[in-house]
């Protein structure tokens, strides 16, 4: 039976197992990927400025994760390692390039003094950029791949209970003494993002609402299916009135056009607008990240599944439905606005290992009706 989490249980809290400095004069955190993990860890920026209101507050992130943090009101300095580029330039052997490239990155790390690094990513090249630092004290959050190695502290990730994604970086704060009530996701955009927002809603005439779904990931496992998304988006539109705007990346661009060809054989001509499609705007791929947020930021509702723009409607508290399956990030629904769409199966959550070769029943067992009539629920309460 599907079913929407609505209480909020006990957080696990850990004891505080290391003595951070008194009066350290700048810090480090390290969460270089995914996009929507280095959002989900942007609560401990909070924890910390509490703690060291005067301390030089740094993040260190990957070059395509960086809108995720860039604008944090309480970070001093983004320290952005372009990754990609560093592949490329080994690739084509430019090994002088790649010694400049390093030697730029280790002196924007060193420049500061740190004296602590947080590695809240627990991989060997997060745990790398840490030590590259210098910080003389460098904590890791469930360190493997060898980053232990590089630390001189590590904290366990609190257990694989379902929903546990989001709570480890409450946990992490508890274990270094900070303060960790009330911590929540902090996402700032730019001028130029935000703006883009109110252009697009007058373009599309959206001054009334609209729907904003998110279907796509990069995990089929956490995938629910795509003449699901069509049936929704078209009660959406005929039921609650809200012209559907459907966000993906340039990679999800057949896909939303599949579902976009869906929802138009099940509306036929009865929900006839100038648009090509009825009632719906498909705006996968074009456009960046932080416009993206944008839209979701200014919807009247928000439908997605465990993607990075999920954890967007979270941090700006839009009414939003969270479709789980494969992965369950938060336990308890975030904030009053949000429900969890969840069928949880004894196999939940398998994160990236499925064992159902492919039939997804986590998936397969939440039905258009039951993810439509949380979405009524969180817009009549909205």
């Amino acid at each position: 039976m599907a079913m929407a989490i609505e209480t909020k249980p006990q957080r696990p809290r850990a004891t505080s197992q290391f003595a951070l400095p008194a009066a350290p004069r700048a810090i480090l955190v390290v969460r270089l990927t995914a996009r929507g993990d280095v959002l989900l860890a942007s609560p401990v920026v909070e924890a910390l400025r509490r703690r060291y209101p005067e301390a030089h507050l740094a993040w260190a992130v990957e070059s395509h994760a960086r809108s995720m943090i860039e604008h944090h009101e309480g970070l001093d300095e983004i320290v952005v390692w372009d990754r990609a580029a560093w592949k490329d330039m080994i690739r084509a052997g430019r090994w002088r390039a790649l010694r400049r490239a390093f030697r730029e990155l280790r002196g924007r790390l060193r420049a500061p003094r740190f004296d602590v690094a947080l590695d809240l990513q627990g991989l060997l090249r997060s745990g790398w950029v840490a030590w590259l630092s210098g910080a003389p004290m460098r904590i890791g959050l469930g360190s493997k791949e060898g980053s232990r190695l590089l630390m001189t502290g590590i904290v366990p990730r609190h257990g694989a209970a379902p929903g546990s994604t989001s709570l480890q970086y409450p946990y992490f704060a508890d274990a270094l003494g900070l303060p960790s009530e009330g911590l929540s996701l902090r996402l700032a955009l730019s001028g130029e993002q935000e703006d883009f927002a109110p252009r697009f809603i007058a373009e599309h005439g959206l001054e009334r609402g609209y729907a904003a779904l998110a279907p796509f990931t990069t995990r089929p496992q956490k995938h629910w299916f795509e003449e699901r998304w069509a049936a929704l988006a078209v009660r959406i539109r005929a039921d609650l009135g809200l012209p559907v705007v459907i966000l993906g990346g340039p990679a999800d661009r057949r896909a939303a056009g599949r579902i976009a060809a869906l929802a138009r054989d099940r509306t036929g001509d009865g929900l006839a607008t100038a648009e090509p499609l009825p009632g719906l705007i498909d705006l996968t791929g074009r456009t960046r990240l932080g416009e993206a947020a944008a839209v979701v930021k200014h919807a009247g509702l928000f439908v997605g599944v465990d993607t990075c723009l999920s954890h967007v409607s979270v941090a700006f508290r839009r009414p939003s439905v969270l479709v789980f399956g494969s992965n369950i990030p938060y336990r308890a629904a975030p904030h009053a606005r949000a429900r969890i769409a969840l069928e949880l199966q004894p196999c939940a959550p398998c994160g990236n290992r499925p064992t159902c070769n492919g039939a997804f029943w986590c998936m397969k067992a939440l039905e258009v009706d039951t993810v439509f009539d949380l979405a009524k629920t969180v817009v009549r309460e909205g």
